[in-house]
């Protein structure tokens, strides 16, 4: 089973009893499912303080709204949804930009980007970050689930509740958009130069 399996993937009779009220399935969920769901806050929010909070806080909303959740669908997509809205919600409502957590995302970075991605130096991973937190965040949102969370195109459409195709044009545009940034910043883009 893959780490995606492992943390997507709850069994039904969980969130049965989850739904039915069962503190204790609930915690099972949260534990099955927090570290990617801080991770997908972070990417939006780039801050830990505030994934963590936007994170928590969507735990307490998805546990509010469990009567609507489907449990013949898997958990993740549908939780995603809350958090991604709040989460935009929050970047919407922060008018002045905090500064980003670069340590933790470069450190993230560090396992779970392409290896060209992976041999740019400390300062190239902070500019690269800081150029991500320069994108819209329909942008930085898509590219953070497939470079990132390492999602599939499928994942990705579910997430969102969009089709794959609209999912292979944002993203396109997404990557042309950090690409430019990034020729912009001074950084050479992934995928030139060797």
């Amino acid at each position: 089973m893959t780490e995606l399996e492992q943390t997507v993937d709850i069994d039904r009779q969980t969130l049965a009893a989850w739904k039915r009220g069962s503190v204790r399935a609930f915690e099972t969920i949260v534990k099955a499912t927090m570290q990617r769901a801080f991770a997908v806050a972070l990417g939006i929010v780039g801050n830990v303080e505030d994934a963590w909070d936007l994170s928590q806080e969507c735990y307490m909303a998805a546990h509010k709204a469990r009567r609507s959740f489907d449990i013949d669908r898997p958990f993740f997509p549908w939780f995603y949804r809350i958090l991604r809205n709040r989460c935009l919600n929050f970047i919407e409502r922060r008018k002045r930009r905090r500064e980003v957590s670069l340590d933790v995302l470069v450190e993230r970075a560090d396992r779970t980007v392409s290896p060209e991605i992976a041999l740019i130096r400390r300062e190239q991973k902070e500019t690269l970050w800081k150029v991500l937190f320069t994108l819209s965040p329909e942008h930085r949102e898509i590219i953070v689930l497939r470079e990132f969370q390492e999602l599939s195109y499928q994942e990705i459409s579910s997430m969102l509740d969009i089709a794959e195709g609209t999912v292979m044009s944002r993203l396109y545009y997404a990557r042309k958009a950090l690409h430019d940034a990034l020729k912009k910043a001074g950084v050479e883009p992934f995928g030139e130069g060797g």
